[in-house]
């Protein structure tokens, strides 16, 4: 971008003020929002819009000064006028900057810094918040639900564009009635638009032999309720393996039995067919 546009552009932008700023130092030089009174630097827009502002880098030293300037955070895209900086001794450089706002940014709050470091590695940060402006959705939905052992796992999605602090009922209902009931309650998470979460609610006193259907339902502050059901049989493998070790060797009793009376009736018939004594 040129430096002549990114300053014509510069001139048109008008954000709020916040608090006195403090400049973020580093050895004998610092960097501030351009114009001061701004901690930090903040804007609004809506999703794919163009943001300018400038960055102020003050040389207090006795000799120049070559700096390199950055951005991290939250997927804003941020370009810097120049990125590479030989500053003279005493001298404040501005350096105007764009930001621009995904396209499919929800709206909310969009954090990151603008970061300057000079030539020894010493580096300095200033905040950037971008607001983004748009309708808010609530949407929440519950998936993949499953009983696993003692626990009952399950996933959480935000549909939304909102962030949401879900409210989790569950209920079980086996062949003789309800034998899981457990009133709403406030999970301990906050779930940002478009993430999954997977967790985990423990059933220590599950059934030991029964059929039963789980279901669990979600809530949200202005989301629709969402439920989610999974299915599960409980059979106490240790009395059934008794119980078949048992229907085994009656099993193999009652063959015994048999063969033992099938070969008396054989030898009977041969002693009879000889002559010999049975």
């Amino acid at each position: 971008m040129p430096y002549a546009a990114a300053r014509a552009l510069l001139l048109t932008l008008s954000l709020p003020l916040l608090l006195a700023a403090t400049p973020a130092t580093s050895g004998g030089w610092s960097v501030a929002p351009s114009g001061g009174g701004r901690p930090s630097f903040y804007a609004e827009g809506t999703p794919g819009a163009v943001l300018q502002d400038t960055l102020s880098v003050t040389n207090r030293g006795t000799g120049p000064l070559t700096v390199r300037l950055r951005a991290s955070g939250d997927g804003l895209r941020v370009a810097f006028a120049e990125q590479a900086l030989r500053i003279p001794a005493r001298t404040r450089a501005e350096v105007p900057f764009t930001v621009t706002v995904p396209a499919d940014a929800p709206p909310g709050d969009c954090a990151g810094r603008l970061l300057v470091r000079d030539s020894t590695s010493r580096e300095s940060a200033v905040r950037l918040l971008i607001r983004v402006g748009g309708p808010e959705l609530a949407a929440l939905t519950v998936e993949h639900v499953a009983v696993r052992g003692d626990r009952i796992t399950y996933e959480l999605v935000n549909r939304g564009t909102t962030a949401l602090v879900p409210r989790l009922a569950v209920h079980a209902d086996g062949v003789l009635g309800a034998v899981l009931d457990r009133a709403p309650r406030t999970l301990p998470v906050r779930l940002p638009p478009g993430r999954r979460l997977t967790l985990d609610e423990p059933w220590p006193d599950r059934p030991a032999l029964d059929a039963v259907t789980v279901r669990l339902t979600v809530t949200a502050p202005g989301a629709a309720r969402a439920t989610g059901r999974a299915s599960a049989r409980f059979v106490p493998w240790g009395a059934a393996a008794g119980t078949a070790a048992g229907a085994l060797s009656v099993a193999a009793a009652a063959v015994a039995v048999r063969r033992r009376r099938r070969g008396r009736a054989t030898a009977t018939n041969r002693a009879a067919a000889t002559g010999a004594p049975t």
